[in-house]
């Protein structure tokens, strides 16, 4: 049999103790494979831009929310994308400076404005509403800050609705195809110098790349519209957004950066000419296939003639895939006491989780060797969202996370974020405040 370097890190995992009885899920990143990733991204686009494009590759933070991760890639050159306040603190708490960031939020306060444009943190605009606070605050105390305005081209959406972010009624931006908007952006960016970007983010898992490069040559268009009745080059930054779909079915990272951007190139042969800087929004593309949840079987039953394997691993970390099973599917793998591949023939089985729901399951009528209490069942390509997006039902604490590095001397592990305790977990759900009510009557 071949080890692949999950199965060893797997292995690893177990002979160490980062899983047992008493921490029976955790969490597996392949730093040498996120490092990869990224490297491939930023030598893609080196590639097919002209020399000395501005390019930012601002990671989605939401896509794994976790420090050690945005400090790792912004050691391999990549910004961060922050959609709220807490991702933002993370951003920063990793290191990663303003002129690497981009603020992108339908809902921006006037407070999280003011910081940004202080910080000079490149801001998208999302609304009408939106751009008049930031005429307010940029009249009170200019600011340097890159600015740009979000559109939605309404090409349409993908396989996955609740995901699609360029349908006719997308919350996300200004609707490009509805009456009247596409001269109100227009005006808007002439009546505004310091209006220099233009935003759409059209990919999202499920999303053909076909659709997505049909947005980024909406907006080239758009930009072009806007520089040549300015008579300057009043827009000189693309933010092209992120969304590229990961391949869930099996070990093939597909569709490669380099698939996407040779279609780019052909649908908006200006893209990559380097009139304009460019800016990507990737998160899951980067992430996901260098992740595993591992979980220990706990009990192994049968109910209707069917074998349950009943693991710690279910809503709380997999909750896309409990909840929509028919969009989100995961692979899972079998793994045995000591963390080995499991042999044995292949039985139709459930996979579920420990929450206290009939439809925790994040497999049904699988086929895989037999698990049995002890085992341990691996819930692949999960390094995007499961994990680093914790569902806190039935009080269950945050699983520990941890990086890894297989090489010819053995597996190496730093850890990511320690397990959550019962302690912290109480504390969080107020338990310094035990008798806050008690005096209300």
């Amino acid at each position: 049999m071949t080890f692949t370097d999950r199965d060893r890190a797997v292995q690893a995992a177990v002979a160490e103790g980062l899983l047992g009885p008493d921490e029976p899920v955790a969490g597996l990143l392949d730093i040498v494979g996120i490092r990869r990733s990224a490297r491939e991204l930023r030598a893609v686009f080196e590639e097919f831009a002209a020399p000395d494009t501005p390019v930012l590759h601002a990671f989605a933070v939401k896509a794994a929310s976790l420090v050690p991760v945005l400090r790792l890639l912004a050691q391999e050159g990549l910004g961060c994308e922050v959609a709220s306040p807490g991702e933002l603190a993370l951003a920063r708490a990793a290191g990663v400076p303003a002129t690497a960031t981009v603020l992108d939020s339908p809902a921006k306060t006037p407070a999280e404005l003011r910081e940004a444009l202080a910080l000079g943190i490149a801001v998208n605009a999302d609304n009408r509403a939106e751009l008049e606070r930031i005429d307010a605050l940029m009249a009170s105390a200019p600011s340097s800050a890159p600015i740009g305005l979000r559109v939605n081209p309404q090409v349409g959406g993908g396989t996955i609705g609740a995901m699609s972010t360029a349908t006719d009624t997308s919350k996300f931006g200004i609707a490009l195809r509805d009456e009247g908007a596409h001269d109100w952006v227009v005006r808007s960016c002439l009546d505004r110098p310091w209006l220099t970007r233009l935003h759409a983010h059209v990919g999202s898992q499920g999303m053909p790349l076909e659709l997505m490069a049909e947005g980024v040559r909406s907006l080239f268009d758009l930009a072009e519209e806007i520089n040549d009745k300015a008579g300057r080059r009043q827009i000189d930054t693309l933010d092209i957004g992120g969304g590229l779909p990961v391949n869930f079915a099996s070990d093939d990272m597909r569709p490669t950066y380099r698939e996407y951007a040779e279609l780019l190139r052909s649908t908006v042969p200006g893209l990559f000419s380097g009139r304009y800087g460019l800016v990507t929004e990737f998160g899951r593309s980067l992430l996901a296939k260098h992740g595993t949840v591992l979980a220990r079987v706990e009990y192994a039953k049968t109910a209707g003639g069917r074998p349950i394997a009943i693991t710690h691993a279910g809503a709380q970390v997999a909750t896309r895939t409990v909840f929509v099973p028919d969009a989100w599917p995961i692979r899972v793998a079998a793994y045995d006491g000591a963390g080995l591949p499991k042999p044995g023939a292949p039985v139709a089985q459930d996979i579920a989780g420990p929450c206290c729901f009939a439809g925790d399951l994040v497999a049904e009528n699988r086929s895989l060797p037999r698990l049995e209490s002890g085992d341990h069942a691996a819930l692949l390509d999960t390094g995007a969202y499961y994990f680093s997006t914790h569902f806190a039902y039935n009080s269950l604490p945050r699983p520990g996370i941890y990086g890894y590095a297989a090489d010819p001397g053995g597996v190496r592990f730093a850890t990511i974020r320690t397990p959550q305790t019962l302690e912290e977990l109480t504390a969080e759900s107020g338990g310094a405040h035990t008798n806050a009510l008690h005096d209300l009557g």
